[in-house]
């Protein structure tokens, strides 16, 4: 009976084992694309920086650029960065009903961010500045709006890890935890380029 026992047990941990390394390649992965994810953002950010003074006779940083409510946004987004360390703080308790709240305040945290970024983007377009209209226009929208489309897919992966929860009564067990992980790790490289961009593009843009 100990030798069958044994030899049932093989099988599962034999699959623990192959979850495991599962796991770690996925974090590698993701670590590997965060860090093509920098290098791309620090080419957008670098044309930016080459053509934002060309916008001459048109709408300039300094014309269009509303610091208090791009601030608001701003602390929306970081503000989800506590959220979403709750999140996995409850994760790590099995609190479920407490990492499903703290998932959907992220959520909702990131939506308000986009939804003034493209009132933005609208409000700009109706003043005048396009993608045609100026090198600024065009370096603008494609660093800015690339940055919101990194939000937007980190909303969309919020609420799929959500869903995952909820098809668990127990929320995430110890081996599900690597989904939240990696995603916490996408959704911090977004704000820390935001903080980057609020700085480079808003700050310098309105006050430099």
């Amino acid at each position: 009976m100990s030798e069958g026992g044994q030899a049932l047990a093989r099988p599962a941990s034999h699959a623990e084992e192959h979850h495991a390394v599962q796991v770690e390649h996925t974090r590698l992965g993701v670590w590997v694309w965060l860090a093509s994810e920098c290098a791309f953002f620090a080419s957008l950010i670098g044309t930016y920086l080459s053509l934002h003074a060309f916008h001459q006779p048109g709408l300039g940083p300094r014309d269009l650029f509303d610091l208090p409510t791009t601030a608001v946004s701003t602390f929306a987004l970081l503000v989800s960065s506590v959220t979403m360390g709750l999140a996995i703080e409850a994760a790590q308790r099995q609190a479920a009903s407490t990492l499903r709240l703290w998932l959907v305040v992220t959520a909702l945290l990131g939506l308000v961010f986009v939804g003034m970024e493209a009132h933005e983007f609208v409000s700009y377009w109706h003043r005048g500045l396009t993608l045609q209209s100026s090198a600024f226009g065009s370096a603008f929208y494609t660093l800015v709006g690339f940055h919101g489309m990194h939000v937007s897919f980190g909303i969309a992966w919020i609420l799929s890890v959500l869903i995952f929860s909820l098809r668990k009564p127990g929320g995430f067990s110890t081996g599900d935890l690597w989904r939240l992980e990696v995603l916490s790790l996408y959704w911090y490289f977004v704000d820390v380029v935001w903080v980057v961009l609020f700085t480079v593009v808003y700050l310098l843009g309105k006050l430099g």
